[in-house]
């Protein structure tokens, strides 16, 4: 017997092999992560340039914090790949079951595929800047006052729970494969990483024009009150342009970083659900559930009217002077 053929036997009667045929259709989603793990020497090798380039400018780089957003990006790779399959691509493969059309894979249909999913992704991030359960779990990533490639890691570890995937299943319920969809995806944050800089000026007209690039970008992490809530698209900024939400970047006010309420933390789990713990805390003011629940999908900034019970008339027993 062959050695190679004594190694099969040995998993085969492990019972490892038949645990990885069940398990193989709840990763098959996660197909994406095999994108990102190809990428991430990529990603650290880039990013320790610009380290290299900037290091010693406090405002645009902070070690610690750094090593933080990975951290705060390993967190989230982890649900991801554990979470995904299990939460996420059965509902796709329901929709995708009840598919619209068979949609056969070539050139065309992968383009249409990239082109859907960055429309939805539009979508997608426009909600969870102007929904407060989405942004509870983005505001993670806005919360850096730098703008690097470090920045693009800071994710928040709750993403697979609150359900941000639900904008792209209707590619599925039209027929394009789950699988493809997620491909698509981590192409499109793969794109997005190198967008988070500030050594990257503006690029020319033409590019500008089409794709999201590090200036519009730095527009959309700014807090100031021209750039708040602007420049949703990840790989294109068609998007934005064809529905109202874009802004340049201004020379004359630039970006600042940040989010409008900063928390100053260094804990990883008090970044990851500090605006879960003030948005329930709202929730749990007195009031009709109706008005509590309404905190769930209202903008951020959206506060419940301070009800007062109205005063009983009586008339004064000496009624004051008119000044009038």
């Amino acid at each position: 017997m062959a050695l190679i053929d004594m190694m099969q036997a040995v998993l085969e009667n492990s019972g490892l092999l038949a645990l990885w045929e069940s398990l193989a259709p709840w990763l098959a989603l996660d197909e994406r992560q095999l994108i990102f793990m190809v990428a991430t020497p990529i990603f650290v090798a880039v990013t320790v340039w610009e380290y290299l380039k900037i290091r010693h400018n406090p405002k645009l780089m902070d070690t610690r914090e750094a090593i933080r957003n990975f951290a705060l990006g390993a967190g989230y790779q982890v649900t991801e790949l554990l979470f995904a399959g299990l939460i996420a691509f059965p509902v796709y493969a329901l929709c995708y079951h009840y598919r619209l059309f068979d949609i056969e894979l070539n050139a065309l249909t992968a383009a249409l595929t990239f082109l859907g999913v960055d429309f939805c992704f539009y979508w997608m991030h426009r909600a969870s800047h102007r929904m407060r359960w989405f942004w509870a779990a983005h505001v993670v990533h806005h919360s850096s006052e730098r703008m690097n490639f470090s920045t693009a890691m800071r994710q928040n570890a709750t993403n697979i729970f609150n359900g941000m995937w639900i904008f792209y299943l209707p590619m599925a319920l039209l027929g394009f494969n789950p699988v493809w969809i997620g491909v698509a995806y981590a192409f499109s944050l793969v794109y997005q990483f190198f967008i988070h800089t500030t050594l990257i000026g503006r690029l020319p007209g033409w590019i500008e024009q089409v794709f999201n690039t590090p200036s519009h970008h730095r527009a959309h992490h700014g807090r100031n009150p021209q750039y708040i809530d602007r420049n949703y698209g990840g790989t294109l900024i068609i998007w934005d342009r064809l529905f109202g939400t874009f802004v340049p970047e201004s020379d004359e006010n630039p970006p600042e970083y940040g989010i409008t309420r900063q928390v100053y933390s260094t804990n990883l789990i008090v970044l990851w659900t500090h605006e879960y713990v003030d948005m329930f805390r709202d929730m749990s003011r007195p009031g009709r559930l109706i008005s509590r629940l309404k905190h769930l999908w209202k903008p951020p900034e959206w506060q419940r009217p301070v009800t007062k019970e109205p005063a009983r008339h009586r008339e004064p027993a000496h009624p004051e002077p008119d000044h009038r």
